[in-house]
Order: C-alpha cells, then sequence, then structure tokens
C-alpha cells in the first residue's frame, strides 16, 4: 500500500543493512613490481596503516616482469597503481612492463610510478617523455610521505579517469536508446542507461531496477522494465509483485510524490510532459559522497528530455506500425512479423482474408457501424486463431494471417464464418474470401510473400468469391503478365500505337450504309495486334479507360466530321463507352465539349454501351442518359442478352437501339435455341419501339433469317471488316462505283 506523503519524510532506511559492497571496493590494490625483497618489505612497512579516500591499501607481490603481467592479465580491471622497478632481469624490464600495459593491455587509467635505484639506466627526463608514466622516482628520494603523496595523487587520478569511463558508458546507453532503438525496447534500454548514468553519478555499482507507470497518458500498474546486478531479476514483474516490500513501498512513495529521495536506495523519478513517470532505483548503501543539488536537478533534466524523445518515438513507432482502429499491426508491421516469421521458420503459410462486400455494409448503414465490424471480425480471429498465429490488418477490410500450415488452412479461415459475428449485441452473417500462399511456393521479403498470397486472392475473388485459392507459379505468372500488358497499354496510349477502326452498319434490305460502329485497336512495337477482350478489361481496373475513352471519342468524332464533310450524311458513328467511363460524375459535359470542338451535330453520335452499367444505381444511369438524349446523342445497348440486367430494369432505360449479341447470331442456322433467343430479343426491341441491329453477321442464310424476324440493320464480315479510315474510304468508293 502505498503511504501518505507526510510518510516520505520518514524514511530512513531501504534495504537490508548487510554490507553488500564488493570486495574490491574495501581497499586499493597496489601492484609493486621489484626484484628487490628489501624493496617489497620496505613498501609495505612505509604503507602500513595508510587510509586514502577512507579505504586501506593491499598490496600485490610480483618480483619479475613475467609476474607482473600474469597479475595484470588476471586482475587489470582492480588495481588503481602499480610500483615498477626500471630495473629488474633485464636493464629494461620495467620499460618493457609499461608498454605491455599501456599498448597490449590497454590499461590507460592504471596510474604507473616507476622506480629506480639505478638512474643512469633510464634517464628522468628522457624517460618520462617516451613513455606513458605517471610519476618517476628514485628509491634513495622515495620517503614515506612522498611515497604516500604520489599514490594519493595516482589513486585520486585513477578514481576520476574511472567516473569518466562510467559516466561515458551511460550516456552512450541513452544516446543508443533515444535514437536507434524504438518501442519497449528502446524504453528498456534507455533505462538501462539511466540504471549506469546514476550510478557513475553516485560514484557505486551498477545495482538498480527502473519502473515505469502511466503509458500514453493512461495509469497503469507500475511494471519494472530493466534491471541490472542483484536487481536483474525484477525486469518484466509488476511493482505490487516484488516481495521485498521496503523497496516496494520506498518507490511507490517517490512515484506518487513525484520526487527524487537520496538514500541507502537511492530512487530518481522522471516525469514526462503527458504525466509518465519513470522512476529508477539504485542501491547506494555507502553513498557518503555529497552531491550538489543543482547537479542532481541538471542531471535529471537531461534525463526527463531522452524520456520524452524515447517516448515520442514509442508513438511514432506505434502510428507507423500499428492499427488504430483494431489494434493489429498495419500492413508496415504484418511486413516485419513476416520478415522475422521467414528469419526463423522455413514451413508455414500466410493467408490474406478479405471480406465479401464490406463496401455494401458500409454505403448500407454507415463508416461507424463498419468500423465495429472490423473489429469484431479482429476479435473473431484473435479468439479462434489464438497465440498460433501472427495478425495484422493490411488494408480497408483485409487482414492478413502467417503461422504454422496446421494453424492456417482453408477450412479454418471458411469456419471462422460459419456462424454470425456478433456486431452491437446483433448477429452479421459475413463472408471471406482468402488467398493462400505457402512459405515453400515462395521466396524472398515478407512484402514479397504479401504480393503472392495478393495474387491468389484477386484470381479468388474473380473465380471462387467466398472460398479460397492457394497461390501458384502460373498464377504469378499470369499476373505478370497482366501487369507487362498494362504497362504496354499505357506507353501505347502516349505513343500513338492506339489507333481506331471502323466497321459499317447496314441495312439488310438494300445494303445501304446507314452508321459505322469505332473499334478501338492496338498493334504493338512488333507490328502484332493485342486483342481487345483482353487489354479492356486491364484499362477498366487500372482506371486508364478514362483517358483512353475520351481519346477514343474525340477520334471517332473527328473522323465522323471528315465523313460527313465527304457528303455521307446519313452515316452515325456508334462509339464504344466503358461502364467505368460513363459513371464518371463529368461524362455528359465531356461529350457535350466534343461535339463542339469537332463541329458535329448531336444526332449523328451514338453511344454504346452494355447491359452491365444498369447492374447498380439505376436512377443515376437513367439520368445520365436522359441527359445524353437531351444533346441529341443517340444510345444503344450493346451485346444485349449477354448481360446480367433484368427486363424490368431495362424497359425503364431510356434507349435507341438493341444490338444482338454475336453469340446468338453465329449459331441461327444450325441452332434452335439461338434462334428462338433471337427471335425474342426482335420482339421485345419491336415492341419496345427499339431498332435493332445484328451484329456478326457473316453469310446470306444468317441475314435471310434475320430478315424474315423483322431485324433491319447488320454489322459483320460478311460486308466488311472494321478498316482503317483510309480504307474505309476505299470500300465507300467502290460501293458508290458498283451502285452506279
Amino acid at each position: 500500500m502505498l503511504k501518505s506523503a507526510a510518510d516520505a519524510k520518514d524514511i530512513v532506511l531501504f534495504v537490508d543493512e548487510t554490507d553488500r559492497t564488493p570486495p574490491s571496493q574495501l581497499f586499493w590494490n597496489v601492484l609493486i613490481v621489484d626484484d628487490d625483497p628489501d624493496v617489497h618489505e620496505a613498501t609495505r612497512l612505509a604503507l602500513d596503516n595508510v587510509k586514502i579516500e577512507g579505504r586501506p591499501l593491499r598490496f600485490l607481490h610480483a618480483r619479475s616482469e613475467a609476474e607482473a603481467m600474469d597479475i595484470l592479465h588476471s586482475a587489470k580491471d582492480t588495481i588503481p597503481v602499480a610500483l615498477i622497478d626500471v630495473v629488474m632481469e633485464r636493464s629494461d624490464s620495467g620499460l618493457r612492463l609499461v608498454k605491455h600495459i599501456r599498448d597490449e593491455l590497454g590499461l590507460d587509467t592504471l596510474q604507473i610510478i616507476l622506480r629506480t635505484g639505478q638512474p643512469g639506466y633510464a634517464p628522468e627526463l628522457e624517460t618520462i617523455e617516451t613513455y606513458n608514466i605517471n610519476d618517476y622516482r628514485t628509491k634513495s628520494n622515495l620517503t614515506r610521505t612522498r611515497l604516500c603523496t604520489s599514490l594519493i595523487v595516482a589513486i585520486r587520478s585513477y578514481n576520476q579517469l574511472r567516473h569518466l569511463e562510467t559516466n561515458k558508458r551511460g550516456f552512450e546507453k541513452i544516446v543508443s536508446a533515444s535514437t536507434h532503438l524504438n518501442g519497449l525496447r528502446s524504453l528498456s534500454q534507455f533505462a538501462d542507461g539511466v540504471i549506469a548514468q546514476i550510478c557513475a553519478l553516485l560514484e557505486v555499482p551498477e545495482n538498480g531496477f527502473t519502473t515505469v507507470v502511466g503509458v500514453d497518458g493512461a495509469l497503469v500498474d507500475p511494471l519494472v522494465i530493466s534491471g541490472t546486478g542483484r536487481f536483474e531479476g525484477y525486469a518484466g514483474q509488476n511493482l505490487a509483485d516484488l516481495k521485498n516490500d521496503v523497496i516496494r513501498e520506498q518507490i511507490e512513495i517517490c512515484i506518487r510524490n513525484k520526487a527524487n529521495q537520496l538514500g541507502p536506495l537511492t530512487c530518481f523519478v522522471f516525469r514526462a510532459s503527458n504525466d509518465v513517470c519513470l522512476a529508477t532505483c539504485v542501491d547506494t548503501p555507502r553513498c557518503d559522497h555529497e552531491i550538489d543539488h543543482r547537479v542532481i536537478e541538471a542531471f535529471c533534466a537531461s534525463v526527463t528530455v531522452g524520456f520524452e524523445n524515447v517516448l515520442l518515438n514509442g508513438k511514432l513507432q506505434r502510428l507507423a506500425y500499428r492499427d488504430h482502429l483494431t489494434d493489429l499491426p498495419n500492413r508496415n508491421g504484418f511486413e516485419r512479423i513476416i520478415d522475422d516469421y521467414l528469419a526463423n521458420e522455413t514451413d508455414g503459410r500466410l493467408a490474406l482474408v478479405d471480406i465479401d462486400d464490406f463496401a455494401s455494409i458500409n454505403a448500407a448503414l454507415d463508416q461507424h457501424y463498419g468500423d465495429d465490424v472490423l473489429r469484431a471480425i479482429a476479435g473473431r480471429l484473435l479468439d479462434v486463431l489464438g497465440r498460433s498465429v501472427s495478425l495484422g490488418r493490411i488494408s480497408g477490410d483485409c487482414f492478413g494471417v502467417i503461422g504454422p500450415e496446421d494453424a492456417v488452412r482453408p477450412d479454418m479461415i471458411d469456419d471462422l464464418f460459419t456462424e454470425p459475428i456478433v456486431v452491437n449485441n446483433e448477429p452479421l452473417r459475413l463472408s471471406a474470401t482468402s488467398g493462400f500462399v505457402s512459405l515453400r511456393q515462395s521466396s524472398g521479403s515478407g512484402m514479397q510473400l504479401l504480393k503472392d498470397a495478393n495474387i491468389a486472392l484477386k484470381q479468388a475473388k474473380l473465380e471462387n468469391r467466398g472460398k479460397a485459392l492457394v497461390f501458384s507459379e502460373n498464377l504469378r505468372t499470369q499476373a505478370d503478365a497482366r501487369i507487362n500488358m498494362l504497362s504496354g497499354l499505357r506507353s501505347a496510349f502516349t505513343s500513338q500505337r492506339l489507333f481506331l477502326a471502323y466497321q459499317p452498319q447496314v441495312t439488310m434490305s438494300d445494303g445501304r450504309l446507314v452508321g459505322l460502329e469505332a473499334l478501338l485497336r492496338w498493334r504493338d512495337a512488333h507490328g502484332s495486334f493485342i486483342p481487345p477482350d483482353q487489354f479492356i478489361p486491364l484499362a477498366e481496373k487500372s482506371g486508364l479507360i478514362n483517358p483512353i475513352g475520351d481519346w477514343v471519342l474525340r477520334v471517332a468524332c473527328d473522323q465522323l466530321r471528315a465523313f460527313l464533310d465527304a457528303g455521307h450524311h446519313q452515316t452515325r458513328m456508334a462509339v464504344n463507352v466503358s461502364h467505368v467511363q460513363f459513371r464518371e460524375p463529368g461524362f455528359v459535359e465531356t461529350v457535350a465539349e466534343v461535339l463542339s470542338e469537332t463541329g458535329v451535330p448531336a444526332k449523328y453520335l451514338e453511344i454504346e454501351l452494355t447491359e452491365s452499367v444498369a447492374v447498380e444505381n439505376t436512377d443515376m444511369i437513367v439520368s445520365r442518359l436522359q441527359d445524353l438524349r437531351s444533346l441529341g446523342v443517340s444510345i444503344a445497348l450493346d451485346d444485349f442478352g449477354t448481360g446480367y440486367s433484368s427486363l424490368s430494369v431495362l424497359k425503364d432505360l431510356p434507349l435507341d437501339k438493341l444490338k444482338i449479341d454475336r453469340s446468338f447470331i453465329r449459331d441461327l442456322h444450325s441452332h434452335e435455341t439461338a434462334t428462338n433467343v433471337a427471335d425474342l430479343i426482335v420482339a421485345f426491341g419491336k415492341k419496345m419501339g427499339l431498332e435493332l441491329i445484328a451484329e456478326g453477321v457473316e453469310t446470306p442464310d444468317q441475314i435471310e433469317i434475320l430478315r424474315s424476324m423483322g431485324c433491319e440493320v447488320a454489322q459483320g464480315f460478311y460486308y466488311s471488316r472494321p478498316l482503317e479510315a483510309a480504307q474505309l474510304f476505299k470500300w465507300l468508293e467502290a460501293r458508290q462505283e458498283d451502285a452506279t
């Protein structure tokens, strides 16, 4: 339980009184290197009972260069000062040892006092200039007082250098935590740096732990995120679960009061601007060093700035890698998960799960309800699939799942949606389409794996909506082919390799030309033709159909103007318009603008649409058709009989013509069903007062049957293939010559 704020003033003991200071910190080790036993004894007697900085001296004895090296190798970090004789087994043994200490062992903080009984072997000035030593004395002049003075200066210098090195390590950890790491790992590393820095400041060993309370402004149970030394086992525990009541109460009081406490257990509290607190406690049972409170304030201010930066970095990481709606990893975060999975596993599956008709849910209800649906789906995925897989929200209504093959299976994903999902206490039935890819079928990064799964998902939505499809190399080949074709189409459009051909429409009774249909053609760089049924769907899905469609309309009207100027005043130009292009808000205005700029009377232009245009939003379609007819443009329904619209919808559309699809014309003389369907279409058209055009007419028998049904106009190879403009003029001239 937390104590009152007043109780904080009465704290006198926060840790056990047992002396836990390491043995190496109870005394100063002094290494004596000399081949004369009397020197060792004289030095020990001279320094007996001497204390420096409150600690006695302990002597380590070496009688040769080799013995000294062995001692330094085993205890180099605990020796602050060495008294070294210049001349031992060799005249330069002491100097060789100095070079070994500095160059090979790298002991830059060890203080070296060189002693000699024979100054001529190593002149004092020259030796000091050449070797990295701290003092040089002749044995005869080194009295007890001078020896004590030299040791005091040496040990103090050593102590200062060691503290500077400790401070440097602490700051390096803080800088590393705030600049190179992120998330909780960054915060934990930052906490390690804070412990090291506090211990350096207080001149104590690194025994401490750090607690954080309040994340993103919301108070939570204090969590120990870092521990060093004897507190290493505290990391990962809640503060309330710590068994040491004294320590727990001490830090709880500091957090509540947001104040620092100095004592056997020193606690510093760092508070960020959003009221998140970081509390660091270090063990200071022998901390007698007086620290200026202004130094502590400056230190805390510096650490707090670093703490703010770490928290900010954590927020940025969360925004970059987490989905705010479901709290699942977003696409960026899920790609990281995939890469981590690939680095550790060779088997497994990735699935992309796309909710069917989710856009209709948003449209029929509202976005807030749609958000509730997504949260409910995320909850279902977490509940059913559990901890055996990793999840992410890849896009609006698409979720990613990766894990072992036995946990990521098509049947499991299907089963997720067998039962209704409860949204706002109401059951909602949903289905999902999913694409799967095995780690053994794909290679590369998480991005590549997602790409392959997405290929399978898109194909499943085209072929098997509501079910799953597993990725194969054939699917990738097809997808690559579509991408290459789309790239080629863009290039063809910009480099003017697209062109129009025109197929005549004639009356079957007397062969009179009454119209032309403008047909888009693509000739690639090698001169080969790409069929329209291959590239038009790609253009529609990519949005490229809009600029292409506008270009087709303008070129067709320009050519129509040329036909009219040549005297063909009974010729209408039919232009096919994609349902994507037709639904563009400014389509009617574009038509009016093109007619005005080309000078073509509207009565000569005919817009051809397929039945698919009437599948959705009939009111908008009817309104737009009426606007076109008000311009004077006629409307034809292409490929009639092959679409999805009902007769009840078609009867409401303001149409002028019906075009009978070639699939019914082809089998007129050999297939009774085709003949009956064609007959019904003609009867329906006449009943609705529409002109009828038969497509794909190739034989005299077909013409005879169609005329008997009452169809008047035809187009097809029997009369002419689609012709480019120059060829069409020659075709017209030839017909005029035949007529005369």
